[in-house]
């Protein structure tokens, strides 16, 4: 079963990572929304062809949710740092509980 979800957080950090580069110039933003981006992506793949391979998504999403909630920290402005720390923080208790609950479960 395709994992929508992740591919959807995927497709957000990336289009996010863009949207920071064209309206603030910030070459880092882009780079880095891409490739957290593309890295969410091949892992929602992954996880699509077995809910249980989902480790890489949560390791994703944990570096996301510890750097942007950081940011939100130092700078105190929620959009965009603050959201995506939640965003992210979502993501990594949706896996976590894959994690937990489905590692003894059979591919079916």
């Amino acid at each position: 079963m395709a994992d929508i979800i992740g591919y959807i957080y995927a497709l957000s950090v990336a289009i996010g990572g863009i949207v920071g580069f064209v309206t603030k110039g910030s070459v880092m933003s882009g780079a880095m929304g891409l490739l957290f981006g593309c890295l969410s992506g091949f892992a929602a793949y992954r996880s699509s062809l077995d809910s249980r391979n989902c480790g890489l998504s949560f390791l994703v999403s944990s570096l996301i949710t510890v750097l942007m909630g950081t940011r939100f920290i130092q700078t105190g402005k929620f959009m965009p740092a603050g959201l995506v720390a939640v965003i992210s923080l979502f993501m990594v208790l949706r896996y976590g509980y894959r994690i937990i609950f489905q590692s003894g479960k059979q591919k079916h």
